[in-house]
Protein backbone atom coordinates (compact mmCIF):
# COMPACT_ATOMS: atom_id res chain seq x y z
CA UNK A 1 0.00 0.00 0.00
CA UNK A 2 0.90 3.68 -0.06
CA UNK A 3 3.41 5.23 2.24
CA UNK A 4 1.33 8.04 4.19
CA UNK A 5 3.83 10.99 2.91
CA UNK A 6 2.70 9.45 -1.10
CA UNK A 7 -1.01 9.06 -0.28
CA UNK A 8 -1.33 12.51 1.05
CA UNK A 9 0.49 14.21 -1.82
CA UNK A 10 -2.10 12.17 -4.00
CA UNK A 11 -5.07 13.22 -1.86
CA UNK A 12 -3.99 16.75 -2.14
CA UNK A 13 -3.08 16.89 -6.01
CA UNK A 14 -6.79 15.26 -6.46
CA UNK A 15 -8.45 17.84 -4.51
CA UNK A 16 -6.38 20.60 -6.40
CA UNK A 17 -7.74 19.20 -9.74
CA UNK A 18 -11.13 19.56 -8.83
CA UNK A 19 -10.85 23.01 -7.60
CA UNK A 20 -9.63 23.90 -11.29
CA UNK A 21 -11.72 22.13 -13.27
CA UNK A 22 -14.46 23.73 -10.88
CA UNK A 23 -13.43 27.09 -11.99
CA UNK A 24 -12.88 26.45 -15.72
CA UNK A 25 -15.56 24.32 -16.83
CA UNK A 26 -18.56 25.77 -18.08
CA UNK A 27 -22.00 24.92 -15.64
CA UNK A 28 -23.45 21.14 -16.47
CA UNK A 29 -19.90 20.24 -18.89
CA UNK A 30 -18.34 17.14 -17.80
CA UNK A 31 -14.60 16.65 -18.77
CA UNK A 32 -13.99 13.45 -20.56
CA UNK A 33 -12.29 11.11 -18.70
CA UNK A 34 -8.77 9.91 -19.31
CA UNK A 35 -7.45 6.72 -19.67
CA UNK A 36 -5.37 4.97 -17.49
CA UNK A 37 -2.43 3.49 -19.48
CA UNK A 38 -0.44 0.15 -18.10
CA UNK A 39 2.55 -1.39 -19.77
CA UNK A 40 3.40 -4.98 -18.82
CA UNK A 41 7.05 -5.45 -20.41
CA UNK A 42 9.08 -8.82 -20.20
CA UNK A 43 12.70 -8.94 -20.65
CA UNK A 44 13.78 -11.29 -23.71
CA UNK A 45 10.74 -12.63 -24.77
CA UNK A 46 10.02 -14.06 -28.18
CA UNK A 47 7.15 -13.36 -30.41
CA UNK A 48 6.59 -16.75 -30.72
CA UNK A 49 6.65 -18.19 -27.02
CA UNK A 50 2.87 -15.84 -26.55
CA UNK A 51 2.14 -19.55 -27.29
CA UNK A 52 2.35 -21.07 -24.03
CA UNK A 53 0.19 -18.07 -22.33
CA UNK A 54 -3.34 -18.72 -21.81
CA UNK A 55 -3.77 -15.41 -19.99
CA UNK A 56 -2.17 -13.39 -22.00
CA UNK A 57 -4.19 -14.61 -25.17
CA UNK A 58 -7.43 -14.58 -23.55
CA UNK A 59 -7.44 -11.62 -21.69
CA UNK A 60 -5.25 -9.58 -23.98
CA UNK A 61 -5.02 -11.14 -27.64
CA UNK A 62 -8.96 -11.90 -27.82
CA UNK A 63 -9.66 -8.58 -26.01
CA UNK A 64 -7.46 -6.67 -28.21
CA UNK A 65 -5.18 -6.21 -30.61
CA UNK A 66 -2.18 -7.96 -31.69
CA UNK A 67 0.73 -6.16 -33.93
CA UNK A 68 2.23 -9.73 -35.99
CA UNK A 69 5.30 -7.57 -37.16
CA UNK A 70 6.51 -5.45 -33.93
CA UNK A 71 10.32 -4.71 -33.92
CA UNK A 72 13.03 -3.05 -31.62
CA UNK A 73 15.21 -0.55 -32.97
CA UNK A 74 18.24 -2.05 -30.27
CA UNK A 75 17.97 -5.52 -29.14
CA UNK A 76 19.44 -4.93 -25.92
CA UNK A 77 18.08 -4.15 -22.70
CA UNK A 78 18.88 -0.49 -21.33
CA UNK A 79 18.69 1.09 -25.08
CA UNK A 80 15.37 -0.67 -25.70
CA UNK A 81 13.72 0.54 -23.08
CA UNK A 82 15.08 4.27 -23.62
CA UNK A 83 13.50 3.99 -26.77
CA UNK A 84 9.92 3.18 -25.39
CA UNK A 85 10.58 6.27 -22.58
CA UNK A 86 11.61 8.89 -25.40
CA UNK A 87 9.95 7.97 -28.57
CA UNK A 88 13.37 8.15 -29.93
CA UNK A 89 15.73 5.81 -31.62
CA UNK A 90 19.35 5.21 -30.38
CA UNK A 91 20.87 7.52 -31.87
CA UNK A 92 18.99 10.20 -30.77
CA UNK A 93 18.27 9.36 -26.85
CA UNK A 94 22.25 8.09 -26.44
CA UNK A 95 21.71 5.11 -24.71
CA UNK A 96 23.65 2.60 -27.04
CA UNK A 97 25.29 0.04 -23.74
CA UNK A 98 24.39 -1.59 -20.47
CA UNK A 99 27.09 0.29 -18.36
CA UNK A 100 28.75 3.95 -18.73
CA UNK A 101 29.89 5.51 -20.61
CA UNK A 102 27.43 4.38 -23.37
CA UNK A 103 25.03 2.85 -21.51
CA UNK A 104 22.83 2.23 -18.38
CA UNK A 105 20.89 4.14 -16.03
CA UNK A 106 22.87 6.94 -15.84
CA UNK A 107 23.11 7.95 -19.47
CA UNK A 108 18.96 8.42 -20.33
CA UNK A 109 18.23 12.57 -19.87
CA UNK A 110 15.84 12.05 -17.26
CA UNK A 111 15.36 15.62 -17.61
CA UNK A 112 12.16 15.41 -20.33
CA UNK A 113 11.13 12.24 -21.22
CA UNK A 114 7.63 10.06 -20.91
CA UNK A 115 7.39 10.05 -17.10
CA UNK A 116 7.65 13.65 -16.98
CA UNK A 117 5.33 14.38 -19.96
CA UNK A 118 2.59 12.10 -18.31
CA UNK A 119 3.11 13.46 -14.98
CA UNK A 120 2.80 17.37 -16.57
CA UNK A 121 -0.44 15.98 -17.58
CA UNK A 122 -1.56 15.03 -14.74
CA UNK A 123 -1.35 11.93 -14.38
CA UNK A 124 -0.40 9.78 -11.85
CA UNK A 125 2.85 8.20 -12.74
CA UNK A 126 4.57 4.87 -11.38
CA UNK A 127 6.45 2.21 -12.16
CA UNK A 128 7.47 -1.23 -10.09
CA UNK A 129 10.43 -3.91 -11.31
CA UNK A 130 13.36 -3.59 -13.84
CA UNK A 131 14.40 -0.28 -15.08
CA UNK A 132 17.58 0.55 -16.08
CA UNK A 133 20.71 -1.58 -16.51
CA UNK A 134 22.59 -0.45 -13.28
CA UNK A 135 19.96 1.80 -11.69
CA UNK A 136 21.82 1.28 -8.15
CA UNK A 137 25.02 0.69 -8.85
CA UNK A 138 27.92 2.39 -9.99
CA UNK A 139 28.47 4.30 -6.73
CA UNK A 140 24.93 5.68 -7.53
CA UNK A 141 22.70 6.47 -4.56
CA UNK A 142 20.29 3.07 -4.54
CA UNK A 143 17.40 5.17 -2.94
CA UNK A 144 17.28 7.61 -5.56
CA UNK A 145 13.33 7.90 -7.31
CA UNK A 146 14.46 8.79 -10.79
CA UNK A 147 12.61 11.98 -11.95
CA UNK A 148 8.93 12.02 -13.24
CA UNK A 149 7.33 9.49 -10.74
CA UNK A 150 5.25 9.81 -8.05
CA UNK A 151 5.39 6.19 -6.57
CA UNK A 152 7.82 4.13 -7.59
CA UNK A 153 8.89 0.17 -6.55
CA UNK A 154 12.09 0.13 -8.50
CA UNK A 155 14.52 -3.14 -8.13
CA UNK A 156 18.32 -2.75 -7.35
CA UNK A 157 20.73 -4.03 -9.84
CA UNK A 158 22.68 -6.60 -9.45
CA UNK A 159 19.49 -8.28 -7.37
CA UNK A 160 17.23 -6.75 -9.91
CA UNK A 161 18.03 -10.72 -11.73
CA UNK A 162 17.77 -12.56 -8.35
CA UNK A 163 14.39 -14.67 -8.40
CA UNK A 164 14.23 -14.93 -4.48
CA UNK A 165 16.20 -12.51 -2.94
CA UNK A 166 15.95 -9.01 -4.30
CA UNK A 167 16.34 -5.45 -3.24
CA UNK A 168 13.55 -2.64 -4.44
CA UNK A 169 13.40 1.34 -3.31
CA UNK A 170 9.97 1.77 -2.30
CA UNK A 171 9.58 5.39 -2.90
CA UNK A 172 13.23 6.08 -0.95
CA UNK A 173 13.35 3.16 0.97
CA UNK A 174 15.38 -0.01 0.35
CA UNK A 175 13.12 -3.66 1.04
CA UNK A 176 15.03 -6.56 0.89
CA UNK A 177 12.77 -9.42 -0.10
CA UNK A 178 13.80 -13.15 0.66
CA UNK A 179 16.17 -12.64 3.36
CA UNK A 180 15.27 -13.86 6.56
CA UNK A 181 11.94 -14.28 7.73
CA UNK A 182 9.23 -16.56 5.95
CA UNK A 183 10.10 -18.33 2.78
CA UNK A 184 10.83 -15.90 -0.35
CA UNK A 185 8.22 -15.22 -2.45
CA UNK A 186 8.93 -15.92 -6.47
CA UNK A 187 9.52 -12.44 -8.00
CA UNK A 188 6.95 -12.31 -10.24
CA UNK A 189 4.53 -13.35 -8.37
CA UNK A 190 5.67 -10.87 -5.78
CA UNK A 191 5.54 -8.03 -8.40
CA UNK A 192 1.56 -9.34 -9.63
CA UNK A 193 0.58 -9.06 -5.76
CA UNK A 194 2.32 -5.43 -5.49
CA UNK A 195 0.98 -4.51 -8.65
CA UNK A 196 -2.69 -5.13 -7.93
CA UNK A 197 -2.21 -3.44 -4.52
CA UNK A 198 -0.86 -0.38 -6.03
CA UNK A 199 -3.95 -0.63 -8.55
CA UNK A 200 -6.71 -0.61 -6.35
CA UNK A 201 -4.83 2.55 -4.49
CA UNK A 202 -4.61 4.19 -7.76
CA UNK A 203 -8.17 3.37 -8.47
CA UNK A 204 -9.28 4.61 -5.06
CA UNK A 205 -7.05 8.38 -6.02
CA UNK A 206 -9.48 9.70 -8.47
CA UNK A 207 -6.43 10.22 -10.94
CA UNK A 208 -5.60 8.60 -14.24
CA UNK A 209 -2.49 6.49 -13.76
CA UNK A 210 0.41 5.60 -16.19
CA UNK A 211 2.18 2.56 -14.97
CA UNK A 212 4.37 0.05 -15.88
CA UNK A 213 4.85 -3.09 -14.54
CA UNK A 214 8.35 -4.85 -15.99
CA UNK A 215 8.72 -8.50 -15.30
CA UNK A 216 12.94 -10.06 -15.43
CA UNK A 217 11.32 -13.36 -16.73
CA UNK A 218 12.38 -15.24 -19.18
CA UNK A 219 15.45 -13.05 -19.26
CA UNK A 220 17.82 -15.25 -17.04
CA UNK A 221 18.66 -14.85 -13.26
CA UNK A 222 19.59 -16.73 -9.79
CA UNK A 223 19.76 -18.87 -7.89
CA UNK A 224 21.13 -22.00 -10.06
CA UNK A 225 19.48 -24.91 -10.27
CA UNK A 226 20.64 -28.29 -10.15
CA UNK A 227 19.16 -29.25 -14.00
CA UNK A 228 20.72 -26.16 -15.40
CA UNK A 229 22.62 -26.27 -18.33
CA UNK A 230 26.66 -25.70 -17.42
CA UNK A 231 27.09 -22.89 -20.24
CA UNK A 232 24.06 -21.50 -20.59
CA UNK A 233 22.51 -19.20 -18.19
CA UNK A 234 18.70 -19.94 -17.38
CA UNK A 235 15.69 -17.81 -15.53
CA UNK A 236 15.25 -19.42 -11.93
CA UNK A 237 11.57 -21.38 -12.14
CA UNK A 238 8.68 -20.77 -10.09
CA UNK A 239 8.52 -24.11 -7.85
CA UNK A 240 5.00 -24.59 -9.53
CA UNK A 241 6.21 -24.75 -13.13
CA UNK A 242 9.69 -26.50 -12.99
CA UNK A 243 9.45 -28.90 -15.27
CA UNK A 244 6.08 -28.43 -16.83
CA UNK A 245 7.83 -28.07 -20.50
CA UNK A 246 10.63 -30.75 -20.09
CA UNK A 247 9.20 -32.49 -22.64
CA UNK A 248 8.54 -30.08 -25.02
CA UNK A 249 11.10 -30.30 -28.26
CA UNK A 250 13.53 -27.14 -28.59
CA UNK A 251 12.13 -25.85 -32.38
CA UNK A 252 14.58 -26.46 -35.14
CA UNK A 253 14.01 -24.10 -38.18
CA UNK A 254 16.20 -24.00 -41.25
CA UNK A 255 18.33 -21.91 -39.82
CA UNK A 256 19.06 -23.61 -36.56
CA UNK A 257 22.85 -24.63 -36.33
CA UNK A 258 22.92 -23.15 -39.44
CA UNK A 259 25.03 -25.42 -42.18
CA UNK A 260 26.81 -22.55 -43.98
CA UNK A 261 27.68 -19.69 -42.54
CA UNK A 262 30.14 -18.72 -45.27
CA UNK A 263 28.26 -15.99 -46.21
CA UNK A 264 27.83 -14.57 -42.86
CA UNK A 265 30.09 -11.69 -41.15
CA UNK A 266 33.24 -12.75 -39.00
CA UNK A 267 31.50 -13.21 -35.93
CA UNK A 268 29.42 -15.99 -37.30
CA UNK A 269 31.24 -17.61 -39.31
CA UNK A 270 33.79 -18.14 -35.77
CA UNK A 271 31.05 -19.62 -34.26
CA UNK A 272 31.76 -23.67 -34.99
CA UNK A 273 28.79 -25.83 -35.64
CA UNK A 274 26.77 -27.19 -32.21
CA UNK A 275 27.77 -30.59 -30.93
CA UNK A 276 24.57 -33.03 -29.03
CA UNK A 277 25.90 -31.92 -25.92
CA UNK A 278 24.95 -28.13 -26.60
CA UNK A 279 21.92 -28.36 -28.09
CA UNK A 280 20.96 -30.23 -25.30
CA UNK A 281 22.02 -27.27 -23.17
CA UNK A 282 19.76 -25.15 -25.57
CA UNK A 283 16.95 -27.06 -25.28
CA UNK A 284 16.89 -27.13 -21.50
CA UNK A 285 17.21 -23.51 -21.25
CA UNK A 286 14.62 -23.35 -23.75
CA UNK A 287 12.51 -24.98 -21.95
CA UNK A 288 13.28 -23.02 -18.68
CA UNK A 289 12.25 -19.88 -20.31
CA UNK A 290 9.27 -21.25 -21.20
CA UNK A 291 8.44 -22.45 -17.62
CA UNK A 292 9.73 -18.74 -16.25
CA UNK A 293 7.00 -17.19 -18.62
CA UNK A 294 4.03 -19.01 -17.05
CA UNK A 295 4.68 -17.15 -14.03
CA UNK A 296 4.40 -14.15 -16.01
CA UNK A 297 1.08 -15.33 -17.21
CA UNK A 298 -0.30 -16.00 -14.30
CA UNK A 299 0.41 -12.33 -12.93
CA UNK A 300 -1.45 -11.06 -15.92
CA UNK A 301 -4.34 -12.81 -15.31
CA UNK A 302 -4.57 -11.74 -11.52
CA UNK A 303 -3.44 -8.11 -12.57
CA UNK A 304 -6.41 -8.07 -14.91
CA UNK A 305 -8.39 -9.41 -12.59
CA UNK A 306 -7.39 -6.33 -10.63
CA UNK A 307 -8.54 -3.90 -12.61
CA UNK A 308 -11.44 -5.34 -13.37
CA UNK A 309 -12.66 -5.84 -9.74
CA UNK A 310 -11.57 -1.89 -8.86
CA UNK A 311 -13.78 -0.54 -12.47
CA UNK A 312 -10.71 0.54 -14.18
CA UNK A 313 -10.55 -2.44 -16.70
CA UNK A 314 -13.06 -0.51 -19.77
CA UNK A 315 -10.77 2.81 -19.24
CA UNK A 316 -7.33 1.74 -19.17
CA UNK A 317 -5.23 0.48 -22.09
CA UNK A 318 -2.79 -2.15 -21.70
CA UNK A 319 0.35 -2.67 -23.25
CA UNK A 320 1.90 -5.80 -23.27
CA UNK A 321 5.48 -6.03 -24.87
CA UNK A 322 9.01 -7.20 -24.50
CA UNK A 323 11.98 -5.23 -24.73
CA UNK A 324 13.88 -7.33 -27.01
CA UNK A 325 13.69 -11.02 -28.49
CA UNK A 326 16.06 -13.83 -28.11
CA UNK A 327 17.86 -16.44 -30.27
CA UNK A 328 18.17 -20.01 -29.30
CA UNK A 329 20.42 -21.81 -32.24
CA UNK A 330 19.78 -19.68 -35.07
CA UNK A 331 22.62 -18.86 -37.06
CA UNK A 332 24.92 -20.83 -34.40
CA UNK A 333 24.11 -18.38 -31.70
CA UNK A 334 23.52 -20.57 -29.17
CA UNK A 335 21.43 -17.88 -26.71
CA UNK A 336 21.83 -14.14 -27.29
CA UNK A 337 20.23 -11.03 -28.46
CA UNK A 338 21.68 -7.84 -30.02
CA UNK A 339 21.97 -9.98 -33.68
CA UNK A 340 19.61 -8.20 -36.31
CA UNK A 341 17.99 -11.81 -36.82
CA UNK A 342 14.20 -11.94 -36.80
CA UNK A 343 14.22 -14.09 -33.46
CA UNK A 344 16.42 -11.43 -31.80
CA UNK A 345 14.62 -8.31 -33.36
CA UNK A 346 11.28 -9.14 -33.15
CA UNK A 347 9.07 -8.95 -30.00
CA UNK A 348 5.58 -9.18 -28.81
CA UNK A 349 3.12 -6.11 -29.10
CA UNK A 350 -0.49 -6.68 -28.13
CA UNK A 351 -2.67 -3.78 -27.42
CA UNK A 352 -6.09 -4.07 -25.30
CA UNK A 353 -8.26 -1.00 -24.21
CA UNK A 354 -10.45 2.32 -25.46
CA UNK A 355 -10.15 2.60 -29.43
CA UNK A 356 -8.48 -0.92 -29.70
CA UNK A 357 -10.66 -3.26 -31.37
CA UNK A 358 -11.14 -6.75 -30.20
CA UNK A 359 -9.38 -10.21 -31.45
CA UNK A 360 -8.09 -8.54 -34.25
CA UNK A 361 -4.45 -8.57 -35.80
CA UNK A 362 -2.13 -5.72 -37.58
CA UNK A 363 0.52 -6.74 -39.93
CA UNK A 364 1.92 -3.39 -40.37
CA UNK A 365 5.71 -2.64 -39.52
CA UNK A 366 6.01 -1.00 -36.08
CA UNK A 367 8.39 -0.26 -33.73
CA UNK A 368 9.31 0.12 -29.65
CA UNK A 369 9.43 3.83 -30.70
CA UNK A 370 5.70 4.09 -31.65
CA UNK A 371 5.05 2.89 -27.83
CA UNK A 372 5.51 6.76 -26.87
CA UNK A 373 3.94 8.41 -29.12
CA UNK A 374 1.07 5.83 -28.81
CA UNK A 375 0.45 6.67 -25.23
CA UNK A 376 0.71 10.60 -25.49
CA UNK A 377 -1.88 10.36 -28.53
CA UNK A 378 -4.20 8.48 -25.95
CA UNK A 379 -4.05 10.45 -22.85
CA UNK A 380 -3.41 13.86 -24.51
CA UNK A 381 0.39 14.40 -23.13
CA UNK A 382 2.68 16.46 -25.26
CA UNK A 383 5.74 15.15 -26.02
CA UNK A 384 8.84 17.58 -24.58
CA UNK A 385 11.19 16.89 -27.68
CA UNK A 386 11.08 14.97 -31.13
CA UNK A 387 9.50 11.64 -31.51
CA UNK A 388 10.99 9.26 -33.80
CA UNK A 389 7.78 7.25 -34.12
CA UNK A 390 4.17 7.55 -35.04
CA UNK A 391 1.00 6.44 -33.12
CA UNK A 392 -0.56 2.94 -33.31
CA UNK A 393 -4.29 4.06 -32.91
CA UNK A 394 -4.15 4.87 -37.13
CA UNK A 395 -3.48 1.40 -37.98
CA UNK A 396 -6.03 0.73 -35.15
CA UNK A 397 -8.78 2.61 -36.77
CA UNK A 398 -7.83 1.54 -40.60
CA UNK A 399 -6.20 -2.27 -40.75
CA UNK A 400 -5.48 -1.44 -44.69
CA UNK A 401 -3.26 1.71 -44.10
CA UNK A 402 0.30 1.62 -44.74
CA UNK A 403 2.68 4.01 -44.30
CA UNK A 404 5.71 2.85 -46.31
CA UNK A 405 7.87 3.52 -43.78
CA UNK A 406 11.40 1.70 -42.93
CA UNK A 407 12.18 0.24 -39.70
CA UNK A 408 15.95 1.55 -38.03
CA UNK A 409 17.83 -2.03 -36.47
CA UNK A 410 21.10 -0.80 -34.01
CA UNK A 411 23.67 -3.82 -32.74
CA UNK A 412 26.76 -3.96 -30.98
CA UNK A 413 29.09 -7.19 -30.84
CA UNK A 414 29.49 -6.98 -33.72
CA UNK A 415 28.39 -3.07 -34.13
CA UNK A 416 25.85 -2.32 -37.16
CA UNK A 417 22.95 -0.47 -38.57
CA UNK A 418 20.24 -2.10 -40.18
CA UNK A 419 17.31 -1.23 -42.56
CA UNK A 420 13.90 -3.42 -42.05
CA UNK A 421 10.80 -3.06 -44.52
CA UNK A 422 8.25 -5.73 -45.41
CA UNK A 423 10.32 -7.76 -47.94
CA UNK A 424 13.80 -7.11 -46.99
CA UNK A 425 16.80 -6.62 -44.09
CA UNK A 426 19.36 -5.20 -45.43
CA UNK A 427 22.85 -4.25 -42.89
CA UNK A 428 25.72 -1.86 -42.58
CA UNK A 429 28.60 -3.54 -40.27
CA UNK A 430 31.54 -1.23 -38.64
CA UNK A 431 33.83 -3.63 -40.31
CA UNK A 432 32.66 -3.12 -43.51
CA UNK A 433 30.69 -6.26 -43.80
CA UNK A 434 26.98 -6.30 -45.31
CA UNK A 435 24.25 -8.51 -45.40
CA UNK A 436 21.17 -8.57 -47.33
CA UNK A 437 18.34 -10.85 -47.25
CA UNK A 438 15.09 -11.25 -49.16
CA UNK A 439 11.98 -12.16 -46.22
CA UNK A 440 9.78 -13.16 -49.31
CA UNK A 441 11.77 -15.95 -50.26
CA UNK A 442 14.48 -16.57 -47.87
CA UNK A 443 12.00 -15.92 -44.40
CA UNK A 444 15.03 -17.76 -42.43
CA UNK A 445 17.66 -15.17 -43.65
CA UNK A 446 20.29 -18.43 -45.00
CA UNK A 447 21.19 -16.76 -48.15
CA UNK A 448 22.99 -13.11 -47.69
CA UNK A 449 22.46 -11.61 -51.47
CA UNK A 450 24.72 -8.64 -50.93
CA UNK A 451 26.73 -9.58 -53.60
CA UNK A 452 24.06 -10.87 -56.14
CA UNK A 453 23.97 -8.79 -59.41
CA UNK A 454 20.24 -8.57 -59.62
CA UNK A 455 19.86 -6.56 -56.10
CA UNK A 456 22.21 -4.01 -57.06
CA UNK A 457 19.40 -1.79 -57.42
CA UNK A 458 17.41 -2.94 -54.18
CA UNK A 459 21.02 -2.83 -52.85
CA UNK A 460 22.11 0.38 -53.35
CA UNK A 461 18.38 1.68 -52.83
CA UNK A 462 18.26 0.32 -49.19
CA UNK A 463 21.93 1.66 -48.40
CA UNK A 464 21.07 5.39 -48.76
CA UNK A 465 18.18 5.07 -46.89
CA UNK A 466 19.93 3.78 -44.31
CA UNK A 467 22.15 6.36 -43.90
CA UNK A 468 19.64 8.64 -43.54
CA UNK A 469 17.49 6.71 -41.29
CA UNK A 470 20.84 6.22 -39.24
CA UNK A 471 21.00 10.20 -38.99
CA UNK A 472 16.71 10.98 -38.80
CA UNK A 473 15.27 12.84 -36.11
CA UNK A 474 11.14 13.27 -35.97
CA UNK A 475 8.91 12.76 -38.87
CA UNK A 476 12.15 12.29 -41.08
CA UNK A 477 12.46 8.87 -39.28
CA UNK A 478 9.02 7.75 -40.79
CA UNK A 479 8.68 9.35 -43.69
CA UNK A 480 7.46 7.11 -46.35
CA UNK A 481 7.70 6.99 -50.16
CA UNK A 482 7.96 10.05 -52.18
CA UNK A 483 4.73 9.36 -53.52
CA UNK A 484 1.53 11.23 -54.88
CA UNK A 485 -1.65 11.06 -56.89
CA UNK A 486 -2.55 12.73 -59.41
CA UNK A 487 -6.32 12.63 -60.63
CA UNK A 488 -7.85 14.09 -64.19
CA UNK A 489 -10.44 16.44 -62.87
CA UNK A 490 -12.95 18.38 -64.99
CA UNK A 491 -14.69 21.52 -63.21
CA UNK A 492 -14.05 20.93 -59.56
CA UNK A 493 -15.09 16.67 -60.28
CA UNK A 494 -13.57 13.86 -61.55
CA UNK A 495 -15.28 12.40 -64.46
CA UNK A 496 -15.46 8.89 -65.93
CA UNK A 497 -13.45 6.71 -66.74
CA UNK A 498 -11.08 8.13 -63.73
CA UNK A 499 -7.49 8.46 -64.55
CA UNK A 500 -5.08 8.32 -62.10
CA UNK A 501 -1.60 9.09 -62.45
CA UNK A 502 1.21 8.35 -59.82
CA UNK A 503 3.95 10.99 -59.48
CA UNK A 504 7.14 11.57 -57.39
CA UNK A 505 10.94 10.85 -57.23
CA UNK A 506 10.00 7.08 -56.08
CA UNK A 507 8.27 6.46 -58.99
CA UNK A 508 10.94 4.45 -60.47
CA UNK A 509 10.74 2.19 -57.39
CA UNK A 510 7.19 0.87 -58.13
CA UNK A 511 6.33 -2.79 -59.07
CA UNK A 512 2.69 -2.86 -58.35
CA UNK A 513 -0.46 -1.10 -57.44
CA UNK A 514 -3.90 -2.03 -56.62
CA UNK A 515 -6.63 0.99 -56.70
CA UNK A 516 -9.71 0.77 -54.46
CA UNK A 517 -13.11 2.57 -54.20
CA UNK A 518 -14.95 3.14 -50.99
CA UNK A 519 -13.07 -0.44 -49.88
CA UNK A 520 -13.51 -2.32 -53.45
CA UNK A 521 -10.78 -3.35 -55.51
CA UNK A 522 -11.33 -2.05 -59.07
CA UNK A 523 -7.90 -1.74 -60.73
CA UNK A 524 -4.50 -2.87 -60.59
CA UNK A 525 -1.21 -2.02 -62.55
CA UNK A 526 2.31 -3.20 -62.85
CA UNK A 527 4.94 -0.86 -62.76
CA UNK A 528 4.84 3.06 -62.76
CA UNK A 529 2.94 3.58 -65.37
CA UNK A 530 -0.59 5.44 -65.37
CA UNK A 531 -3.86 3.46 -65.54
CA UNK A 532 -6.93 4.47 -67.11
CA UNK A 533 -9.22 1.95 -66.08
CA UNK A 534 -12.86 2.70 -65.60
CA UNK A 535 -12.29 2.53 -61.82
CA UNK A 536 -15.67 3.45 -61.38
CA UNK A 537 -17.17 0.80 -63.14
CA UNK A 538 -19.18 -1.22 -60.81
CA UNK A 539 -18.38 0.27 -57.82
CA UNK A 540 -21.21 2.07 -55.42
CA UNK A 541 -20.01 5.44 -55.82
CA UNK A 542 -23.25 8.07 -55.72
CA UNK A 543 -22.84 10.94 -58.95
CA UNK A 544 -21.73 14.09 -57.47
CA UNK A 545 -20.58 12.82 -54.66
CA UNK A 546 -17.48 12.54 -52.66
CA UNK A 547 -15.45 9.15 -51.90
CA UNK A 548 -12.31 7.36 -51.19
CA UNK A 549 -9.84 6.44 -53.68
CA UNK A 550 -7.12 4.63 -52.55
CA UNK A 551 -4.22 3.25 -54.00
CA UNK A 552 -2.23 0.24 -52.47
CA UNK A 553 1.74 0.87 -53.76
CA UNK A 554 4.39 -1.83 -53.56
CA UNK A 555 7.74 -1.06 -53.96
CA UNK A 556 10.65 -3.12 -55.33
CA UNK A 557 12.93 -2.10 -52.24
CA UNK A 558 10.01 -4.02 -49.99
CA UNK A 559 7.83 -0.94 -48.86
CA UNK A 560 4.00 -0.93 -48.99
CA UNK A 561 2.32 2.39 -48.85
CA UNK A 562 -1.42 3.26 -49.42
CA UNK A 563 -2.19 6.98 -51.07
CA UNK A 564 -5.77 8.20 -50.33
CA UNK A 565 -7.47 10.70 -52.34
CA UNK A 566 -11.23 11.63 -51.75
CA UNK A 567 -12.40 13.53 -54.78
CA UNK A 568 -16.13 13.98 -55.97
CA UNK A 569 -17.51 11.92 -58.60
CA UNK A 570 -18.93 14.52 -61.67
CA UNK A 571 -22.93 13.45 -61.85
CA UNK A 572 -22.05 12.31 -65.77
CA UNK A 573 -19.21 10.96 -67.69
Amino acid sequence: MFQPSVRARLIVLALLALVLVAGVAPAGAQAPERPNVLVLMTDDQTADSLAVMPNVQQLLMAQGTTFDRSFVNFSLCCPSRATYLTGQYTHNHGVRGLAPPIGGYTRLDASNYLPQWMREAGYLTAHLGKYLNGYGLNNLDPREVPSGFDDWHGSIDPTTYEFFHYTLNDNGRLNAHGTGGPPPVYQTDFYASRASELITDYAASGRPFYFTVAFVGPHHGGPREVDDPGAIRTPAVAPRHRDQFAGVPLPQPPNFNEADVSDKPATIRRRPPFTPERIAQIQEAYQQRLESLMSVDDAVGQIMSTLERTGELQNTLVIFTSDNGFLHGEHRVGFGKVYLYEPSIRVPLIMRGPGVPAGQRRRQLVTNADLSPTILDATGARAGKPQDGRSLFPLLRDRALEWGRDVLIYGRNPRYNAIRTYRYVYARHASGETELYDLRRDPFELNNLNADPRYRLVRNELSRRLRTLAACVGPDCYAGPRLSLRLRARAGCVPAPVRVRLEGLDRRLVARTAYFVRGRRTAQARGPRAVADRLLHGAPVPRGRRFRLRARVSLRDGRVVTLDRRPRACRAG
